[in-house]
């Protein structure tokens, strides 16, 4: 990457006369939206499979009785949804918290084109169901509506608090969300009484499930297809199912796996008074998470376990239904790359009042909770309103889903964007996708400083020796076959802040970046190159190049300027005086060019700085 960005910088009018009005990259405080679909029918979850960064799966709850998943095409700006549904599934249930709820794809989907399926039937049965995508997996437009293989089956004893989000977890197993069935007390029909159903270990409803639907414990039943894995926490109990991974579960409204940690992080909507985040850190398995003893930290007065006991997993965050909310939306931790100063901010939101928010974890406790509401207004008349899921597509960029039929991608607000890549300049240099060698916080590709001359391209009077000419641009060619080095200058001259960059040597030579203060455009042959900076010359510094690149001044080194008087050649910024620049290094191949005979070094292009 560093030698792409090295070899396409070209110094031009444009590009110096932009230097004066870029400003260092500091850090995003703010994000922004913008729809991506509409005119869809209750889209309740976003999604894509591993790798495939051109398309986002979309779940509509139900258009009628029919439950579907569209694809929007990411490859397309703006994005297009398609018309025709990836797959359709009827009937599901029509009622207000059922209907198609969840999607999941194969950690392998694209060698077996798996995808799990969570929907209610008209019936009220809860089915968990895999299907086939048509092939080629990671480019087709449909599935294979025929190849539906049930996994599980749970009755539903209301029409409310199904939960209905799955998801794959680090592990590869399929990760299950039930609601406690309904009724305010989990206490009605189809509840245990004495306990209810959240802290009923023989109940699958109010738990969060842990399976492995590759497998097949019970071949002998055509609705239970899948494995138990035995690092379960009730694996081998005959008093608690062993398919439970949480339990104690009120209506868990979205989960998502940390893509960085494997932490769980889960919504769980409260009844009338608090609403609750929770965090349980990868692979600890076997938490009550406190319904229906605790509704967040409150007591509810309800049997079944000891409210805010030891046994019990206190939420991390909580917030009171002031305000008209009502009924949190779990989110994810920020985990792509267009904002980088939001990694690992967890967003969630409220499906009432459509507010967001953000929080910071340290690994014990939340922090900063912020709300992004206004910042992420679209604007232009469009409005997000009853935000019934976030998701992620396959690059860990947000995605929002509201109950109006659309989607809205979460984005970086006003950015600095130098080179124009839609990436925030920061956000580059600090995943080192770009450079800031002169510590300016201005991508150095955004400020190319000096004039390029005395090529090994056949542009000078001199050819280089051996016929060994480079490419366009890049001093003479080298036995590495690079096309030749190429020094450029990043920074500015009047701040003396201005790096030496020479590009295109052998991976890890020796390098000395001389100075001369008269130039012979003719060329002179050097070793296996041709050398023009001329006069007094001073060898400034000296570097190793790392992967064929070497850079000087280094972290502790004097600026240019300060170099060359210490070393007798007075300069000083904006004193107008002009230098010229050239690198030569090590290319101990003899073999390569033999005349003169024991050539051991080359050189680059030369650059010619104003001071």
């Amino acid at each position: 990457m560093l030698h792409r960005i090295l070899r396409t910088v070209s110094v031009s009018a444009i590009a110096l006369g932009a230097l004066a009005s870029l400003q260092p990259a500091s850090a995003q405080i703010s994000v922004g939206s913008v729809r991506v679909a509409s005119g869809l029918v209750n889209p309740l979850y976003v999604t894509a499979p591993t790798g495939d960064f051109s398309r986002l799966f979309i779940v509509e709850q139900r258009s009628g009785n029919v439950g579907r998943i569209r694809i929007l095409d990411l490859t397309q700006n703006p994005p297009v949804l398609l018309a025709t549904p990836y797959l359709s599934i009827s009937p599901v249930s029509t009622s207000d918290e059922q209907g198609l709820l969840g999607l999941a794809f194969d950690p392998n989907f694209a060698n077996n084109g798996y995808f799990f399926v969570d929907y209610t039937d008209a019936a009220g049965t809860t089915h968990v169901a895999r299907y086939t995508a048509n092939a080629p997996f990671m480019t087709s437009t449909t599935a294979d509506p025929l190849s539906a293989q049930s996994v599980l089956t749970q009755t539903q004893p209301q029409v409310n608090h199904n939960g209905g989000w799955i998801g794959f977890g680090p592990d590869n197993l399929l990760y299950v969300d039930f609601g406690d069935g309904g009724n305010a007390n989990d206490t009605g029909a189809g509840h245990n009484a004495s306990t209810g159903n959240a802290q009923d270990l023989t109940t699958f409803l109010g738990k969060q499930l842990r399976i492995d639907p590759n497998g097949d414990d019970f071949p002998l039943d055509s609705v239970k297809n899948y494995a138990i894995p035995p690092t379960n926490p009730f694996f081998g109990s005959t008093s608690a199912l062993n398919e439970i991974w949480l339990y104690g579960l009120r209506n868990p409204w979205r989960a998502s796996f940390d893509r960085a940690t494997g932490d769980m992080w889960i919504g769980d909507v409260g009844q009338g008074a608090i609403e609750e985040v929770d965090v349980i850190p990868a692979g600890q398995g076997g938490r009550n998470m406190g319904w229906r003893c605790t509704e967040g930290n409150n007591c509810t007065g309800l049997s079944g376990c000891v409210c805010n006991g030891p046994t019990l997993t206190p939420p991390v965050h909580t917030y009171p239904h002031t305000g008209g909310n009502c009924s949190i939306t779990g989110g994810y931790r920020y985990r792509g790359n267009a904002m980088c100063s939001f990694q690992g901010l967890y967003f969630f939101a409220d499906y009432c009042t459509a507010k967001v928010w953000t929080v910071a974890w340290n690994g014990t406790t939340v922090q900063n909770l912020t709300d992004r509401t206004a910042q992420l207004a679209p604007g232009g008349g469009t409005a997000i309103n009853l935000i019934t899921s976030f998701g992620e597509d396959a690059a860990g960029e947000l995605y929002i889903c509201d109950r109006g039929g659309e989607v809205f991608k979460i984005v970086p607000g006003p950015i600095v964007d130098c080179n124009g890549n839609g990436v925030h300049d920061g956000c580059e240099i600090a995943a080192g996708n770009g450079h800031d060698w002169n510590g300016n916080g201005v991508l150095d590709s955004c400020e190319p400083t000096g004039t390029p001359g005395c090529f090994g391209d056949g542009s000078t009077q001199t050819a280089c020796p051996c016929g060994n000419t480079g490419v366009l641009g890049h001093g003479c060619e080298n036995s590495g076959s690079t096309g030749g080095a190429r020094l450029d200058g990043f920074g500015d001259p009047g701040s003396d802040d201005v790096v030496l960059g020479s590009s295109g040597e052998l991976p890890t030579v020796l390098t000395i970046f001389l100075q001369g203060n008269t130039v012979n455009n003719s060329g002179t042959v050097f070793g296996d190159g041709v050398r023009c900076a001329t006069g007094t010359l001073k060898r400034l510094y000296v570097k190793n190049a790392s992967s064929g690149t070497a850079f000087a001044p280094g972290a502790g080194d004097p600026s240019i300027t300060v170099k060359s008087t210490q070393l007798g050649d007075q300069i000083f910024p904006l004193s107008g005086a002009v230098r010229y620049y050239q690198a030569y290094y090590r290319d101990p191949n003899v073999g390569f060019c033999t005349a003169p005979p024991g050539n051991t070094w080359n050189v680059s292009s030369m650059l010619t700085i104003t001071w």
